[in-house]
């Protein structure tokens, strides 16, 4: 068995023999020959589906989701036109009138509006957490699915992969994990119970802050067949460009991702010790209350390459430090070679519920970093200007 890194670069197992060539090619075709004019047949993919069609299946974006099956361990995966693509897909495709979803307080707000909107079709939608015994507590027969983040957004919370799994199993639930922040490299959610692990692609698998995508790898027991229905139905595959350059991405993301890790640490040990810093959210700080868990959870002794910070002086310090950057932009996203400092309020939080947001403490004084690539001491110069 060849290493991850091995596999992010030659697992879309790609060779013509024609011309020798062993990169991807971008297929733009939307339409392909159908049936196959020498046998008389469709014509098949490796998984066994036709190719007839784009909307459908793609030569390039079969040969992202063969290297991204091969990074999550498992059975398969399926590619999509953004993070959000991929889990409505999810959502449409697992759930059914009456049946019960339990999301954690603190998933993507976008998300969380998605699954309340599922009670006009006759699902229930049940927050909680966001911690694991908050959630353990709701995990109970008649839950049918339960959607969290291997670390949250954006207070970086960490949750008990292997116990919450364990719970959906007793339950009779299946767990979906946003495995987004800490990618392939940190964590397997899928090694560790879950029943799909998905991805916004458009963050570091990508890398590049050029490509909106995402993704949903399946463990043994998913039906690829009936998500990939789903898919086609809904229109929500990826695009080949986009595929093609996700497969691009994936083959730097160790290089990058390790990177991005350690000038994150850096980072959040340099704003634990700024005088106009209240806090700081990291969990590879000894003194986070998630670094044991994370420290078993994740692997290679790395905490991912978001930072989350409150300013002393509330809203008015922190949109200040959002306006003075320089090398740092004031965006939201992550995971691409930029640094970009982000206001949660006025972005991923935005849509979420007041209490809620208050009640897990995202106020007026939180600010989010997602390291790039810069170099680390041009970043901290940059964050004492920004404070100053």
């Amino acid at each position: 068995m060849v290493s991850s890194d091995t596999e992010a670069i030659h697992g879309h197992e790609f060779y013509d023999a024609g011309t020798g060539s062993f990169k991807v090619p971008l297929y733009l075709s939307s339409v392909f020959e159908h049936p196959d004019r020498r046998t008389g047949k469709a014509r098949l993919s490796d998984r066994g589906f036709e190719l007839k069609y784009s909307r459908e299946e793609n030569p390039t974006v079969r040969a992202f989701e063969r290297v991204l099956a091969k990074l999550e361990h498992a059975s398969d995966s399926l590619a999509f036109s953004s993070g959000m693509a991929a889990v409505a897909t999810a959502l449409f495709s697992a759930l059914r009138s009456g049946d019960t979803i339990l999301l954690s307080k603190e998933c993507y707000g976008t998300t969380q509006e998605l699954a309340l909107d599922l009670r006009r079709y006759g699902v229930k939608t049940v927050l909680a957490g966001p911690d694991t015994d908050g959630l353990l507590a709701e995990i109970r027969p008649g839950v049918s699915l339960v959607v969290v983040e291997t670390m949250s957004n954006p207070l970086l919370r960490v949750v008990d992969l292997k116990e919450l799994a364990r719970g959906c199993a007793e339950a009779g639930a299946r767990l979906l994990v946003d495995n987004t922040f800490t990618t392939p490299l940190l964590c397997n959610p899928i090694a560790d119970g879950a029943w799909g692990s998905v991805h916004s692609v458009t963050k570091y698998l990508a890398g590049h802050n050029d490509v909106v995508g995402g993704a949903l790898a399946l463990d043994e027991g998913g039906d690829v067949t009936e998500l990939w229905d789903s898919r086609r139905r809904l229109g929500t595959i990826m695009g080949p460009f986009e595929a093609y350059l996700s497969l691009r991405g994936a083959s730097t993301l160790r290089v990058r991702f390790e990177a991005q890790c350690r000038s994150a640490q850096s980072l959040a040990e340099y704003l634990a010790d700024h005088p106009r810093v209240s806090s700081v959210h990291y969990p590879g700080l000894p003194d986070s209350e998630y670094h044991a868990l994370a420290a078993r959870l994740f692997t290679g002794g790395l905490y991912g390459g978001v930072v989350s910070f409150k300013v002393k002086g509330g809203r008015e310090r922190a949109l200040s430090a959002l306006k003075r950057v320089k090398v740092i932009k004031p965006s939201p996203s992550l995971g691409g070679v930029e640094s970009l400092l982000t206001y949660p309020l006025l972005s991923g939080s935005k849509n979420m519920s007041p209490s809620i947001r208050e009640e897990l403490g995202i106020g007026e004084d939180l600010l989010r970093l997602a390291v790039g690539l810069e170099d680390v001491e041009d970043l901290k110069a940059d964050i004492a200007q920004a404070l100053k």
